[in-house]
């Protein structure tokens, strides 16, 4: 939210050196994930014999940032990162680990998974289905090419719509460079595909974060995966998340996770889902 606040502050300083006019303030609203309910997408968008790169295999999460809240669980109150109202932190706040016995997956759901450590296992489960199973909490998501699809009853892990979306590294050259404010660049030499799009509706309600920051059931989850071939043969798979809950947040919350290819499954550990003392 921060990069989003600088750009929006950059445009308007731009917009009054060159005497440009301002769009009225409704048009610059906080994103409204209604809006991108998609229709039915191009046939060369959908399914497995249109994938424009393969996502299957088992992908181990990298934990480069957020450790504290994502290795273990963050004390009651430890909100930070995450832009709840009032409302969902009086819930965070009197939130007690006893408070989850026999429901112990509500940190578990589509909104938050991507964020727990360990390992999916991607694979296709038909030719319009691509099946996501999670080590954490031994989670299961579908997602579906098929738009025909009745979502069903609301579920932890709700109703994903995908498609595929045209490769970034297609639209510029197959080495990126990127060129930084100084003007010096640096050679990128990894391919770049903006590859699936992913809109998950119809959850119940669940947490955001094991130290009961709270979701609602309208809670929308838009995700963006991209796939980065790197120089030294490894395989990168790159998740942008965006979590927008008209209850529980006061505005979306933009994360990314990173995932990396491994060589087979033989790492792959499913454990049940748990609750913890907070510090554990």
């Amino acid at each position: 939210m921060k990069n989003i606040s600088t750009l929006l502050l950059l445009l308007t300083s731009l917009g009054t050196a060159f005497s440009i006019q301002a769009q009225p303030q409704e048009q610059v609203s906080s994103v409204d994930l209604g809006q991108f309910n998609l229709d039915t997408p191009p046939a060369e968008r959908l399914g497995r014999a249109n994938a424009p790169v393969d996502l299957t295999g088992t992908w181990v999460s990298i934990v480069n940032e957020d450790w504290r809240f994502r290795m273990v669980t963050p004390q009651i109150g430890d909100v930070a990162n995450i832009p709840i109202n009032d409302r969902a932190l009086e819930y965070a706040e009197n939130w007690r680990p006893e408070m989850d016995q026999g429901n112990e997956c509500r940190a578990y759901g589509a909104p938050a998974i991507m964020h727990e450590p360990g390992r999916i296992e991607i694979s296709w489960e038909d030719d319009m289905t691509l099946r996501m199973d999670f080590d954490a909490g031994r989670q299961t998501r579908l997602l579906h090419f098929d738009y025909s699809v009745e979502p069903g009853a609301a579920s932890r892990q709700g109703h994903s719509l995908a498609q595929w979306k045209q490769p970034r590294g297609a639209q510029v050259a197959p080495a990126i460079t990127n060129v930084v404010p100084i003007g010096q660049q640096f050679p990128r030499t990894e391919n770049v595909s903006n590859t699936l799009q992913i809109n998950t509706s119809n959850l119940i309600e669940g947490y955001l974060r094991k130290n009961g920051i709270p979701h609602s059931d309208q809670v929308e989850v838009r995700e963006y995966y991209d796939l980065i071939n790197m120089p030294d043969g490894s395989t990168w798979l790159i998740a942008n998340i965006i979590v927008e809950d008209p209850v529980y947040l006061s505005a979306p919350w933009v994360t990314s996770m990173n995932f990396k290819k491994e060589e087979d499954d033989s790492n792959r550990n499913p454990q049940d889902c748990f609750v913890t003392n907070p510090g554990w």
